[in-house]
C-alpha cells in the first residue's frame, strides 16, 4: 500500500491482496486485470473502502456455487476483512452499498483452454454471489471483458473513475497478476495438504 499526496487530497494505492477503509475524503486507487475490486460504502455513516482480490482457483465445479468452494473462502476472507474494518470505523453493515470492477480476461493461462470459465470469470461470479448472499446492493459495475482497468474510488462522494489500460500496459499487468495468482495457488495447495491433528 502506498500513500500519495496531490494538492490537498490523499491517494491510497492498494495492491493485490490488500484493502483500505476510511472516513476521510481520500481517493483509493488500484490497477486491475483478472482481479476484482469491491468498492463498498455506507453513505449514512460516511465510511468507505476498497479491496483487491484474486481467487486461487484451479478449476471450479459448475454444480457448486463458487462462494461455497475452497477457493471462495479466500474471497469471503477478503470481503470480511474490508467489511470488519469499515464497521470498526463506524459503518453499519445494513447500509453498505457496492460498486465492483475488474475480472477481465487478462491472465491468460494454458489451463483456460480446457475450462468454460477464466480466472476473471470466476472472480466476477464470486463477487456477484457474495453480494447477493449478504444483501449488499451492487449499484454499478464494470466487470469482465478483455481489458485491465485503473480504478479510483473517491471518498467525498463515492464516485468511481475508471481508465481502461492500453495494450502496452497489458503485458506488465498480466505478468504481475500471474506472479500473484501463482503465489495464491501455492499457498492454497499448502493449506489443503497440511493435516491438522486434534
Amino acid at each position: 500500500m502506498k500513500r500519495l499526496s496531490f494538492r490537498d487530497t490523499q491517494r491510497i494505492v492498494i495492491d493485490p491482496g490488500e484493502f483500505y477503509a476510511s472516513r476521510q475524503p481520500e481517493v483509493i486507487s488500484t490497477l486491475l486485470g483478472s482481479c476484482v475490486a469491491a468498492c463498498l460504502y455506507d453513505p449514512i455513516n460516511r465510511v468507505f473502502g476498497m479491496n483487491h482480490f484474486l481467487l486461487a482457483y484451479r478449476s471450479h465445479s459448475q454444480n457448486m456455487p463458487i462462494i461455497e468452494s475452497d477457493e471462495g473462502r479466500y474471497g469471503i476472507y477478503a470481503m470480511e476483512l474490508l467489511i470488519n474494518d469499515m464497521m470498526r470505523l463506524g459503518a453499519n453493515r445494513l447500509n453498505l452499498q457496492a460498486k465492483c470492477f475488474g475480472g477481465g480476461n487478462v491472465l491468460k493461462l494454458r489451463e483456460d483452454k480446457n475450462r468454460k470459465q477464466t480466472v476473471g470469470d470466476v472472480n466476477v461470479l464470486f463477487i456477484k454471489e457474495f453480494l447477493k448472499k449478504e444483501n449488499i446492493p451492487m449499484l454499478s459495475a464494470c466487470l469482465g471483458g478483455n481489458i485491465g482497468r485503473n480504478v479510483h474510488f473517491v471518498g467525498s462522494d463515492y464516485s468511481v473513475f475508471i481508465k481502461k489500460i492500453d495494450h502496452n500496459q497489458q503485458q506488465s499487468l498480466e505478468n504481475e497478476e500471474r506472479r500473484y495468482w501463482k503465489k495464491n495457488i501455492d499457498e492454497h495447495e499448502k493449506s489443503r495438504s497440511s493435516a491438522e491433528f486434534w
